[in-house]
């Protein structure tokens, strides 16, 4: 039986492909499941030094797996099924390798909820991304009405969340929620050259800038800048902080190890 997530290692790049074609993708308890024991794996695996996350077939995702919902018959049910969402988009989201959602087709609830988890998106001209909940009369549970609002203004969350209308690539993009647009059929290669770019970077400044972006916008300005001269401090301290330094002087590429 083909598993519902795919894991490949390229390059020191993971590539996780939701692969559930026949449902559009449609994310369940076995799919995030998967994914909480792959993001165990590759976090342990020196190889891998960035993340890129894919959709088989002709979208990224719709959403939620329907199915699975519709036989939750109680609140207690239904909050344990976004629990393993929410709980499994938050290891992602604090995973200490930087992430890049390749997109395509559509993401849509609970599947651009995954992207939102990430650190970065690209997007094929003329896919789309939206939370519909609001048009079955409920909301985005795994992430959506919190994660959006950080990442596009507040006005904009409100209408895709409040009409469930989606946005296409290039409105997300104009907005910062899409980091890159690719072409029709060209959004993993972008996505893998852009966690290429991440993984040649240092890995414990890579883990640290994740960390000092994330914790610092829940701070004030003097305490993150604060947390920020601590931090780099540490980093000047590291192998990869000399072998850095020393490729800047021989003009040539630095091959960092992550001590």
């Amino acid at each position: 039986m083909m598993s519902v997530l795919r894991v490949e290692v390229r390059d020191r790049v993971a590539v996780f492909t939701l692969n559930r074609p026949e449902r559009l993708n449609a994310i369940g308890s076995g799919t995030v499941g998967l994914l909480r024991d792959a993001l165990a794996d590759v976090r342990e695996d020196d190889n891998v030094r960035a993340l890129v996350l894919t959709g088989a077939g002709r979208a990224f995702s719709a959403g939620a797996d329907l199915g699975e919902i519709e036989s939750c018959t109680t609140p207690g049910q239904f909050r344990a099924f976004v629990g393993r969402l929410t709980d499994a988009y938050a290891l992602l989201e604090n995973f200490p390798k930087p992430s890049v959602a390749a997109v395509h087709g559509f993401a849509f609830g609970g599947g651009l909820e995954l992207a939102l988890a990430c650190d970065l998106r690209v997007a094929e001209r003329g896919s789309r991304l939206g939370l519909p909940e609001m048009k079955l009369g409920v909301l985005p549970g795994a992430g959506g009405t919190q994660r959006l609002p950080r990442l596009v203004p507040p006005a904009i969350a409100k209408q895709m969340i409040l009409t469930g209308e989606p946005i296409d690539a290039e409105r997300a993009y104009a907005l910062g929620l899409v980091n890159e647009l690719a072409e029709p059929c060209e959004a993993l290669k972008a996505a893998e050259t852009l966690a290429a770019r991440l993984a040649a970077g240092a890995p414990l400044a890579l883990a640290a800038g994740k960390r000092l972006i994330d914790h610092g916008l829940g701070m004030d300005l003097e305490t993150a800048i604060a947390y920020e001269r601590e931090t780099v401090s540490v980093l000047f301290c590291t192998e990869d902080q000399t072998e850095g330094l020393r490729a800047f002087r021989e003009r040539r590429p630095a091959e960092f190890r992550g001590a």
